[in-house]
């Protein structure tokens, strides 16, 4: 039997690796993690039926109403992850696990119940006017961050082999973030209602739900991917992202941002800066989302290519398109010059990364859908 060949070993070493291709199994009753899951959600789900059981019939149009809206509010959100996980992309079960534990777990069992106690101290401690401006920014970035990021630890223990990477902990974290988001912005909607005494539930939904869609593109989604993408630093699950004081100084700008968003009228001191604050936040948050996921998906972007390669070597895809799909933004940029043509670069690097994703799920075996992918690459680029 002859050795592989250096491409194809690094290619065998990236897909042991990066655990990409590999099946999520959530039903592990064997592992402490899962009924540590199973509790969190669960009690969760419990705190959730608990907390709108009591007037849900009442304010049943607001509650509909919150659902359906930020139900479709998910589908953009969906699509822009979908889109971002695209390198060594995470299975579709694990990321509902995430979404689960930060909706049900995170939100409502952990987070509800601990904010309630601490917004209670504070006002002791400080007044009603200190906890008013500081108290849900001294309180929400410590026990919100680190009962999602519990879910991450959590589903290093279901899945370790799938979660290696500061890049799998910052698309984990989104999905986590996107969770407690969707449950928090219903609860808001509930609460909204209640507040009203009912009055115009439908009118108060839709209020709510364009103030929190808005502001939730720097939300828990962001501050998430950023925490658990400092969390994986710390971690170092593969040891070329081991990288302890940028993890946590990771880890602190996202509780930052977190108190900074929370506390904005505090910050702004109620003044015309509160006009001009949050979109200055929001600039200094996506430019630090942006730094974060770039040196993120860095090693991700090394398996890519090392996955590639064989198919490189053998004429499959030249390497300007092994750049794009394995690279940055400026790549995808020069790679669609040298094709001249958006739609013709797009339709290659997706057929690219379809076919590295074949090639993970086979082990690098040549199977019919490796094959089949491979064609269509070859296809799309006899077409030019």
């Amino acid at each position: 039997m002859t050795a592989p060949s250096g491409t194809k070993a690094a290619q065998l070493t990236a897909i042991e690796q990066s655990g990409w291709g590999l099946p999520f199994r959530f039903f592990q009753p064997h592992n402490l993690a899962f009924w540590v899951y199973l509790a969190g959600v669960g009690s969760g789900a419990l705190a959730l039926l608990r907390y709108f059981g009591a007037g849900g019939t009442f304010y049943t149009p607001a509650l509909t109403g919150g659902v359906l809206l930020f139900g479709l509010y998910l589908v953009p959100w969906l699509v822009l992850l979908r889109h971002q996980n695209r390198f060594t992309a995470q299975p579709g079960g694990l990321l509902t696990a995430a979404f689960a534990w930060g909706g049900l777990a995170a939100a409502f069992g952990i987070a509800l119940p601990a904010n309630t106690a601490l917004l209670e101290i504070w006002t002791k401690l400080g007044g009603t006017a200190f906890a008013s401006n500081w108290a849900a920014g001294l309180t929400a970035p410590i026990d919100e961050e680190f009962a999602k990021a519990l879910g991450l630890v959590l589903l290093i223990g279901l899945a370790p082999r799938l979660v290696r990477s500061v890049y799998d902990g910052f698309i984990i974290g989104a999905f986590l973030g996107l969770g407690f988001q969707v449950f928090e912005d219903v609860l808001y909607v509930y609460n909204g209602a209640t507040q009203s005494f009912g009055a115009d539930q439908i009118g108060s939904s839709l209020q709510i739900f364009v103030i929190r869609g808005a502001t939730g593109i720097v939300s828990h989604a962001l501050f998430s991917a950023v925490f658990c993408a400092g969390l994986m630093w710390v971690l170092g699950r593969d040891r070329a992202d081991r990288n302890v004081v940028r993890g946590v100084l990771t880890m602190l700008v996202a509780m930052v941002f977190h108190f900074a968003w929370d506390d904005m009228n505090g910050l702004s001191g109620n003044s015309a800066l509160s006009v001009v604050l949050p979109f200055v936040i929001a600039v200094v948050e996506l430019t630090f989302l942006f730094y974060v996921l770039r040196h993120a998906a860095r090693r991700e972007r090394t398996w890519t290519r090392e996955l590639l390669g064989p198919e490189a070597e053998a004429g499959v895809l030249d390497p300007a398109l092994l750049d794009a799909v394995s690279g940055l933004r400026k790549e995808r940029k020069a790679y669609r010059k040298h094709v001249r043509g958006r739609r013709a670069a797009r339709h290659r690097t997706a057929a690219a990364s379809d076919l590295a994703r074949e090639i993970a799920r086979a082990g690098g075996r040549e199977t019919d859908r490796v094959a089949h992918a491979r064609a269509e690459l070859v296809r799309l680029h006899q077409r030019s």
